[in-house]
């Protein structure tokens, strides 16, 4: 039988959208104004100030206040691979932050991983966690001052310690290459300590008690659960805390003002100490920018990276 071709079309129905419910609605609107705040200071103080550094980093303004502004065009972006003077405070910068970065990741197991293993085994209350956490109340210039103090070659209440102890045969010197890079990891590690537990102690809540009580059951040795069982569930623990140490590490500046790096300790200059110098003692603010923002675009890649394998571990 032939179907007449004058026949309307019949568009498919769409479904209606669901209304949303009362309560619905007013738990959107808290939850706006609870996230209002913080949201309105990060567009003001960061996603703002950002597009206003753009058009510098294409002229050779030296500060903030210069009367005076050329156009360079993308000199600023090649000086690094161009520029020596550049390149001799740039490239050994970029190599003590690395050894820091990997140096101050390992503290975040030391630390953090143990604590909150221990916490999750032991079952310590909220006085301890309360204990731990109290670090992270300092600022990092204090942290700084205190590392310091307690590694001064001839007062410093830590070298007196360890000598006491035959850990050391010499006393540490905190403004040596050696000090600095062994010292601050720790120091920074320490005042996170708590911070990184919390990560930590949120992804063993997560495992399932039932999966933990099987395991036993069969005859499994700690070593076991916690290779077997517990790392494996904690990876977006894992990674949550890699991507946090990658911002607090590139970040780090209060820390290494204390230790001298902007007049008498030249080990301590990271990045950030480079930057900071640019910018503000020997005015060269665009290039300082320029190098800023060369080092925020891979470290920018691997963030949303690591946040896209830490949702598909989630899911």
């Amino acid at each position: 039988m032939e179907v007449p071709a004058n026949l309307p079309t019949v568009q498919p129905i769409k479904p209606a959208k669901p209304k949303l419910s009362k309560m619905q609605r007013s738990r959107i609107r808290s939850d706006w104004a609870f996230i209002a705040p913080q949201f309105i200071i990060f567009v003001v103080l960061t996603i703002v100030p950002l597009f206003i550094a753009i058009p510098i980093l294409f002229t050779d303004k030296a500060q903030f206040n210069d009367p005076q502004v050329n156009p360079v065009g993308w000199k600023n972006f090649t000086a690094v691979f161009t520029e020596r003077s550049v390149q001799d405070d740039y490239l050994p910068a970029l190599q003590k932050t690395v050894i820091f970065v990997l140096l101050n990741y390992s503290t975040i197991y030391i630390f953090g991983l143990s604590l909150a293993l221990l916490m999750y085994e032991v079952g310590f209350k909220g006085g301890f966690f309360t204990i731990v956490y109290m670090p992270l109340m300092l600022s990092g210039l204090a942290t700084g001052y205190a590392a310091v103090m307690l590694f001064a070659q001839e007062t410093g209440t830590g070298n007196l310690l360890l000598m006491k102890a035959g850990i050391i045969k010499e006393q540490i010197n905190i403004y040596s290459a050696t000090g600095t890079a062994f010292i601050l990891p720790l120091m920074v590690g320490w005042r996170y300590a708590g911070y990184n537990m919390a990560i930590f102690l949120s992804g063993l809540l997560s495992i399932p008690t039932e999966t933990i009580e099987a395991s036993v059951v069969d005859g499994a040795s700690y070593w076991q659960r916690l290779f077997r069982i517990y790392f494996p569930q904690m990876l977006p623990s894992f990674i949550l805390a890699t991507t946090m140490c990658l911002i607090g590490s590139f970040s780090v500046f209060d820390e290494l003002v204390a230790l001298g790096a902007t007049y008498v300790n030249p080990e301590a200059k990271l990045l950030s100490i480079i930057f900071f110098t640019y910018g503000f003692q020997i005015d060269r603010l665009a290039m300082g920018m320029t190098l800023a923002l060369e080092t925020f675009v891979p470290l920018m890649l691997l963030g949303i990276l690591l946040q896209r394998l830490q949702r598909r571990l989630q899911y």
